[in-house]
């Protein structure tokens, strides 16, 4: 490494040259190569995705059975709007940073992941047992304490059991969860239907089983060695303790202050982060309207399928995992040619998915109202839409931890999670806010739901995907370590960040007062 690439890596280290006499006494070696058994990594793997599974269940039963909620609870449509986005939302993004920095700094990622799953099924018991807007929605708060550190936590657990090529894998079967949910929620909204069970025994079921999958995870999920980061990987591999290193801190709370500005200043010399967190927001904007909205207005506009909601489960669980594992398979067995293809899925996946979705919104439009070819072109158009679009998760959110710094990589990751949730929580509530005042059950609700499906949608996988391929060279730059040099200064980079924080915070509580104020008149 050459003398200017060195004193750039030392700015955003500088604060832990006091602790060196601490560093020499606690051990904050890392791995090249993670030496956990096979099974044990199999098991691991197993019960992270059915732990990260059951914490997105919830939003499923929502989006499945959100006209039997909003009946049995007399909610009015932006009431739903917000069960469905900031009241999780803002909770997600203000509880990630401290669970996740309790994580990193006491070296007790399983164990904060298990503490966090058994609230959160526990909320999830609550929230079946609601019966008005009110208990749900503190319910629901209380779930986002629990849930909001399962991704992040997951997230850096895999990617310290797995080496670096294999960690795309690992992270894609973490998601197939998604796609799982999707698949089981649309099984059960059918076995419902028929059996006029209520969407509240969903839920306490999931409660019951989460607390039984939180203390298996504690029993078999070891706590791994921390692995060197991808940057350190190309610019220090034969000595992962040296200056690149020094980003890994000791586990210790009295390090702590120093090291939360270490990483923020580390995030903020990135020369591709602040793209790529906001490409991927929006991204998942897209998709969180997608996913809440979609079913219902599907039945909608094809009230005399009554098989609708249980082919739309298994083509999106189907496809929809099948793709996201090979996102990861492929960039895996691709890793030693090019650090890059995960950028090129999410960007040209998901510019080319958007068309399809538009096909499976205005399918029955296109059949000239037959809904026969209709229901064709609907199943046809979803499977291209989601074997296209869903290659990305597992395959991002792998390079975005194999760039972080080693130690600090959950609270990394949870910063990474907090700006995108504050964004793309937004989707469903601009939608609820849109269709307020309208009828559930009417053609004004229909038509209205489709133009707003139809504009989100598309727009944030554009949006996203444009963004992807603005930061290819900057993530190179960033792989190889040549980071922005020097001190960031308020009148530039620093003073931008601030800015565009405050600008965000802002517009998330201003749509949280209006989406209250008109859920409650």
């Amino acid at each position: 490494m050459d003398a200017k690439r060195e004193e750039d890596l030392q700015v955003y280290a500088h604060d832990s040259s006091d602790h060196s006499s601490q560093n020499s006494q606690i051990d904050t070696a890392l791995t090249t190569r993670p030496k956990i058994p096979i099974w044990r990594i199999t098991i691991s793997l197993i019960l992270l995705f059915l732990n990260y599974f059951l914490a997105q269940y919830d939003k499923f039963i929502l989006s499945y059975f959100q006209d039997d909620v909003i009946s049995s609870l007399d909610l009015s449509s932006s009431a739903y709007g917000v069960l469905s986005g900031y009241a999780t939302g803002i909770v997600y993004a203000l509880l990630a940073l401290p669970t996740a920095f309790v994580a990193d700094y006491t070296a007790a990622r399983v164990w904060v992941l298990t503490v966090a799953a058994v609230w959160w099924s526990l909320c999830a018991i609550f929230q079946g047992l609601s019966h008005n807007f009110w208990q749900i929605l503190l319910a629901r708060i209380g779930m986002g304490i629990g849930q909001a550190p399962v991704e992040a936590l997951s997230v850096s657990l895999i990617s310290d059991l797995l080496r670096q090529d294999y960690v795309f894998f690992g992270e894609s079967v973490l998601y197939v969860g998604v796609y799982i949910g999707e698949a089981v929620s649309g099984q059960i909204a059918v076995a419902f239907a028929r059996t006029g069970t209520p969407w509240n025994n969903a839920l306490i079921a999931v409660g019951i089983v989460g607390i039984v999958i939180a203390l298996l995870v504690r029993v078999f999920v070891p706590e791994p060695k921390r692995q060197i980061s991808l940057v350190m990987a190309n610019n220090e591999r034969q000595n992962p303790g040296s200056t690149a290193a020094s980003t890994a801190f000791p586990p210790r709370l009295l390090t702590a202050r120093k090291n939360i500005l270490s990483t923020f200043r580390y995030l903020a010399h990135m020369r591709s982060f602040y793209l790529l967190v906001l490409s991927s927001a929006f991204r998942q904007l897209g998709g969180n309207v997608f996913g809440y909205y979609m079913p219902s207005y599907l039945s909608n506009l094809y009230p005399s399928e009554p098989s609708l909601l249980s082919r739309y489960g298994i083509i999106v669980g189907v496809v929809g995992s099948v793709t996201v594992l090979s996102g990861g398979l492929i960039t895996s067995l691709m890793w030693s040619r090019t650090k890059l293809l995960p950028l090129y899925l999410t960007a040209i996946g998901g510019m080319v998915s958007s068309i399809f979705v538009l096909l499976m919104l205005f399918s029955l439009n296109a059949s000239n109202g037959d809904p026969n070819r209709g229901i064709r072109v609907l199943y046809g158009t979803m499977s291209i839409a989601y074997l296209t679009a869903e290659l990305w998760l597992g395959a991002i959110n792998s390079l975005i931890a194999l760039l972080l710094p080693p130690h600090t990589k959950t609270f990394g990751l949870a910063v990474w999670s907090l700006i995108q949730v504050l964004i793309y929580s937004s989707g469903p509530q601009i939608v609820g806010l849109s269709l307020r005042n309208t009828e559930p059950e009417s053609a004004a609700y229909l038509e209205k739901t489709r133009i707003a499906l139809a504009v989100m949608i598309p727009l944030g996988y554009w949006l996203a995907g444009v963004g992807f391929l603005l930061a290819l060279p900057l993530v190179k730059l960033d792989i190889a370590g040549r980071f922005v040099e020097g001190r960031l200064q308020w009148s530039g980079r620093k003073g931008a960040f601030l800015a565009g924080g405050c600008v965000l915070g802002a517009l998330v509580v201003a749509l949280f007062i209006v989406s209250i104020y008109y859920s409650s008149t």
